[in-house]
This record gives C-alpha cells, structure tokens and sequence, in this order.
C-alpha cells in the first residue's frame, strides 16, 4: 500500500495487460468532510419548513434526505479517488469501472474496489521501412472512351418516337401499371407516367423484358416471376400479373462528340483536351486507390509483427459504431429490408472481426504518432473544420455547430492524426513496384 495526495490507500494489480484492479481505502475523516460538503450543499438549496435557508441541522437533512445523499457522496468520493488512481499511475481507462464497495456509513473508513479496462503499452519495432508491393497500373485508352461515353450519356436527351408505336429495347417508355400476386394488390405494385428504361435494369429485368412489344395506348396484361433472392421476401418466388398501359414511348439522343461538346460540357477548348482532362482525372483515381491499398498493407504488416491484446471495451464499441453506420448506410439506400433475415448477433459476429483489427491498427498508429511527435495543431484542426463545412453546402452551419464541442473536435485530431502518421509511414516504406496480373484472355492468346 501506498499514500498518495489525496488522503487514501492504493493498491493497482495487473490483472491482464488490459485490465487492473484497484483497492482503495478512504480513512472516516474523509469520507465524514464529504458527508459535511453535501449536507452545507443541501442545505443551501433546500427549503425546510421552521428553519431558514442554510440554517437547517445536518439531523434534520439526514432524516429528510439521507438515502439520496449517502448515494451521491459514494459516487463523489469514488470518482474521486479513482481521478487520482488514474493520472498517478497512468492508467488510460477505455471502460466504466466495474465497482464493489464494502459497507458505507458516515462517521466511518470506508474500502472498495473496481475493475478498469486500460489501454494496453503497446511496444512498436521497426516500423519504417516497411515493405509494401504496388501493382504498376496505367491508364488504358479504353477507359478514357468508357468515361468520355458515360459524360455523353449523362447529357442525353429524350425525344418521341414518331416511326412506331411498340417498345423495343433501350427505349424509355412512361407506364400506368397494376400489379397483384394471387388476385391480391401489393405494396409498390402500382404506378401512374413511371418511366422505365427498357434494358437499363433500373427496375427488376424480367419485368422491363415483358415490356418489349407493347404498343402506346394499348392495355396489356404481362406476367413477370420474382426471383428467389428477390430482397422483398413477401415476393420472392412468387408470380405477379400487371396490368399495363404504355403511355409515352421515347428514345435516347445522345449528343456527337466534338469540339462543341468538350466546350459546352467538359470547359475545354477541344475534344482532344476534353480527352486529356479525363486522363488526368482517372491517373488521379488510380493512384489515390494505389495509396489507399499501400497504407492498408502497412497497417496489415504492423498488425501481424505485433500481436498484443486489445480491451473488450474498445472493440464493443467499434462494433457498434460499425454497425450503426451499416444500418444508416443501408436505410438510406433503401435497402434495410433485404437484411432483414439477419440478426443482431449475426451481423455483430461479421462486423466484430474487422472491429478488432480497426482498434488494434489505432493503438498501433497512436504509439508511432507520439513516437514521431505527430501532432496536430488548433490552427489545422478549424481548417478543416471550414473544409468540410464548405463541401456540406446548406448543412455548413450544422457542421460547424457540431465542431464547437471539444469531443467532437477532439474526434477529428484523432482522426488527423491518424491519417498523417500513415501518410509520414508510406513515405518511409520500400515500394516494391509489381508488373499487372496477365489477363486471361492474354494467356490464352
């Protein structure tokens, strides 16, 4: 046992390298100058019938409110004490103390224990000069086309189809349809001027195949078999019959590629710059994704040379921030339904895996950003704070009202910090440079 500033006993066990058990024992005079400050506090705020405010006995407050404050002098004088056990020893606590307290009375010593979950010391070696490999990629002329094809695409325009009146592939058709499963109407079975790109597999594709053939303003019955993996599990496997009137049929124009595009639609003088502008776009993508997988190795090579063991604590969290962010992600594509066979405890055992491996790289890039002095200043964290607002447009204000709070800009440090230390690890690393895999259609040749 030992003293320490505040008047009280300590005791810490390594318990495991995550976790210590502290023992503390507070002398009575401690806990009875505690009892002392909360009743004067009561008091003060407590109107009692017969005396004036601040003039009531401690017996008369005892009597009236003993319980409530016997409860909030034992949380004082613990949180209190375990503050201290904490930054005499060190400790980086990740978890809610797991407290067993004796008998607590005033006028008496009083000893409890608690169970911390901490931030393992974690010992990082030869971390520069990790070997990394990068694929050698360039960009192909195929896929300037491709991406000069998807911009035309994209400034398209519809015009009526006048030569005939029945609906063949790749035109966009606007429909009236009734759909039912067994006589019955179901939910998002009907639809009034719907347009539907026939091909375009925008909507379920055996359903933009029976559309081939209709004629405008003829009233059609088609029937269409839901797969059955179809995600709506009320329509999977299942036969529907729609009633369907074709009211519109139009095709795609797509606008010619010349110089006047490249002006209007790519702020170029010529195709040929429009070209070259899309060349650099896509080599910008390719090496951005080139380093994105280089600091993924690097993080998988110090994960693997370091095994140590990670507090609960931090994973569990990390598995419900994942999970939280997959839900989110999932609702907004509309898509929540088509998981929804799968439960908590089974998307928890996917996504737990992948939660450790994220806590563990953190720990890790922690240990080498204070071995570095990584740092991140005031100065760079409002810039960027001003950088996301910006790109957020209306929800600017929003973003800039959640970044006052020190939490949250704390956050972003952490985050700064991490993507600097990775930045700072590549720049040390050996890139191996690694010729493309051979396509299989060249092997064969």
């Amino acid at each position: 046992m030992e003293v320490v500033q505040i008047p009280m006993k300590i005791d810490v066990d390594t318990v495991s390298p995550v976790q210590r058990k502290v023992r503390v024992e507070l002398p009575a005079n401690t806990v009875n100058e505690e009892f002392v400050r909360a009743y004067e506090s009561l008091s003060q705020r407590t109107k009692i019938k017969g005396f004036r405010p601040g003039k009531a006995p401690h017996s008369v407050l005892k009597r009236l409110y003993g319980d409530e404050v016997r409860g909030q002098v034992l949380q004082r004088l613990v949180e209190r004490s375990l503050g201290e056990v904490m930054r005499e020893r060190g400790l980086q606590v990740v978890s809610r103390p797991e407290v067993e307290a004796n008998d607590f009375e005033e006028g008496k010593a009083f000893t409890f224990s608690a169970l911390l979950q901490v931030k393992p010391e974690v010992d990082v070696k030869n971390y520069l000069g990790r070997e990394v490999e990068r694929v050698k990629l360039s960009v192909e002329e195929a896929q300037i086309e491709s991406a000069l094809r998807h911009l035309q695409e994209t400034h398209a325009h519809l015009e009526p189809v006048e030569d005939r009146d029945h609906v063949e592939r790749g035109d966009f058709v606007a429909i009236d349809f009734v759909g039912s499963v067994d006589g019955k109407t179901f939910p998002g079975g009907k639809g009034e001027n719907y347009y539907v790109e026939v091909g375009g597999e925008n909507a379920l594709p055996q359903f933009e195949e029976a559309l081939i053939g209709l004629k405008k303003n003829g009233e059609h019955t088609i029937s269409v078999a839901y797969p059955e993996d179809y995600f709506n599990r009320e329509l999977a496997g299942k036969a529907a019959v729609f009633s369907v009137t074709v009211r519109e049929i139009k095709r795609k124009i797509l606008p010619p590629l010349d110089d006047e595009f490249a002006k209007d639609h790519g702020e170029c003088a010529s195709l040929e710059e429009l070209k070259q502008k899309i060349r650099v776009r896509l080599e910008n993508e390719v090496q951005a994704i080139q380093e994105s997988g280089l600091k993924e190795q690097i993080l998988t090579r110090l994960i693997d040379a370091h095994p140590f063991e990670v507090p609960p604590a931090m994973v569990d969290h990390q598995v419900r921030y994942l999970m939280e962010r997959n839900q989110s992600r999932l609702a907004n594509q509309g898509a929540a339904s088509s998981r929804s066979g799968t439960s908590v405890e089974q998307m928890r055992e996917e996504i737990e895996p992948q939660a450790l491996r994220q806590v563990k790289a953190t720990l890790l890039i922690e240990k080498i950003a204070s071995l570095e002095k990584i740092e991140i200043s005031d100065k760079e964290i409002q810039e960027k704070v001003e950088e996301v607002a910006r790109s957020a447009g209306e929800k600017g204000a929003t973003i800039r009202e959640i970044y006052r709070r020190e939490d949250a800009r704390e956050d972003l440090r952490s985050q700064m910090i991490f993507d600097r230390t990775l930045v700072f690890l590549l720049e040390h690393a050996k890139v191996k440079e690694m010729a493309p895999p051979i396509d299989a259609k060249e092997k064969k040749s």
